[in-house]
């Protein structure tokens, strides 16, 4: 076995005795390196249920099953962000962990302004498909209506939005975990005051809520602008770059699992929401509503883990060094089956009074709701697996075995599950769906990682 080697960096970090990269990694101090990143995603999911909460409860059933159908576009439209984010990183981080700093700044400089442009085009796009996907989605009357409004008054925010998702990876690879948190927690603390002066004072109702969303990531998108491109105390700083196309291309392939992940799931959303309307109308489309906002909670934790550990991999990646690669690969799998198994426990047990939180008002829409949500825990068992073995390959800069586990899972297995549960088991089947696709995508990522362990060694 090769010696352990940690390589170093001069940064100012050495001075202030802050977590690096380059350091050894026991329980204690992985825990707190990636907890900001854990803390910003739970809050992200937390400010991301606050326009559902709201719309539910101050505006009506309609309104909210309504943000539940047109959502998932404004997932597709901003997932250039997290392609960006999470392609980027893994090659900055492996550039930093070569020692090219410069260099590992200019590649993240050209992927800020590539987002920010790409964020425009494709928001003028949404302006002219926001009318006919709603159509396509099987909104009609009033609910096509509300679609319409809340989609306009959120489309404006989205290059920031994307921005935002580029940030909170990018923040990490700085060493900046914290910061990143505080930029969070400023645009959800935004996006939670808006909506209760806005929806629930001034009583705006569905564009009150899409204008408190759209501002809060305006937030989250322009205050890191401003960090990095100023002198700062981080590894990475916005400046003067060059135009690399093959860099480019390369972070979108290897980023294309995020992509593919973020896309897949709102089509297949889509699908469930066509479905959910056959079975049950809009109560239906309402309870998965809840369940998917509750899920993102839970999720989060996992999505966090997986975002604040990935730069650690992509940076002894590049240092070569595989005794911190399988060190840090061991702790994760052990978190990841403790996480799981207390998430798992916990959404059963609070089932009935998270969905109150959202539906109480209405009897049968909460008992169906609750069910839901009891089901629907059970993957949590194997998704904390599957979402970290994707950011595994992507650290390792391997996009196409990390979108081989996204396509998979996001659209493949639940695309053909649901169309055959439903059908047998009503409303049961569209949550079982859910479970069943985790576990099988659980199994194909088991067998990548054993299948790839002696290429990158993390094992």
């Amino acid at each position: 076995m090769p010696p352990v080697i940690y390589p170093t960096l001069e940064r100012p970090s050495q001075i202030t005795m802050q977590i690096s990269l380059s350091d050894h990694f026991t329980y204690p101090k992985l825990i707190r390196f990636v907890m900001p990143s854990i803390l910003m995603m739970i809050f992200t999911s937390i400010y991301g249920v606050v326009d559902g909460l709201f719309v539910s409860n101050f505006v009506g059933k309609t309104p909210f099953a309504a943000v539940n159908l047109i959502f998932p576009l404004f997932i597709v439209l901003g997932a250039l962000g997290f392609m960006m984010g999470t392609g980027g990183t893994a090659i900055v981080a492996k550039t930093l962990g070569e020692g090219k700093r410069e260099l590992a700044n200019r590649y993240f400089s050209l992927l800020v302004y590539a987002t920010f442009i790409g964020g425009v085009a494709i928001t003028i796009l949404g302006f002219v498909f926001l009318r006919p996907v709603a159509v396509l989605l099987g909104a009609e009357g009033e609910m096509l209506d509300n679609c319409v409004t809340y989609g306009s008054f959120l489309l404006p925010g989205m290059p920031f939005f994307m921005l935002q998702n580029l940030f909170q990876s990018f923040f990490i690879t700085a060493e900046k975990p914290k910061l990143g948190l505080f930029v969070t927690v400023a645009a959800g603390c935004t996006n939670m005051v808006l909506d209760a002066l806005l929806v629930g004072v001034i009583s705006l109702g569905l564009p009150g809520a899409a204008l408190a969303t759209s501002i809060s990531q305006m937030v989250g998108g322009v205050l890191p602008l401003f960090y990095f491109a100023a002198k700062n105390t981080s590894l990475l700083r916005l400046g003067r770059t060059s135009f690399y196309g093959r860099m480019l291309a390369f972070t979108c392939v290897n980023g294309s699992s995020e992509l593919m992940s973020n896309i897949a799931a709102s089509v297949i959303t889509m699908l469930y929401n066509f479905k959910l309307l056959e079975i049950a109308g809009e109560d239906g489309v309402a309870a998965y509503g809840v369940v998917m906002y509750v899920s993102f909670f839970f999720a989060a934790i996992f999505i966090g883990y997986a975002i604040g550990s990935a730069p650690l991999i992509s940076y002894n990646y590049g240092a070569q060094n595989q005794a911190e690669m399988k060190n840090l690969f061991r702790k994760s799998g052990i978190l990841m089956a403790s996480l799981g198994i207390v998430m798992t426990a916990l959404a059963i047990l609070l089932a009935g009074p998270l969905s109150a939180i959202f539906v109480g008002y209405n009897d049968s829409l909460l008992a169906l709701t609750a069910n839901g949500m009891t089901i629907y825990a059970v993957s949590f068992l194997f998704s904390g697996f599957n979402i970290f073995g994707s950011s595994l390959f992507t650290a390792l800069n391997n996009g196409q075995i990390s979108a081989a586990i996204s396509f998979l899972r996001s659209l493949i297995f639940p695309g053909v599950l649901i169309m055959i549960f439903p059908a047998l088991l009503g409303m049961n089947g569209i949550w079982l769906t859910a479970v069943t696709t985790d576990a099988l995508a659980f199994a194909v990522t088991a067998a990548f990682v054993i299948f790839n362990r002696k290429r990158y060694r993390y094992m």
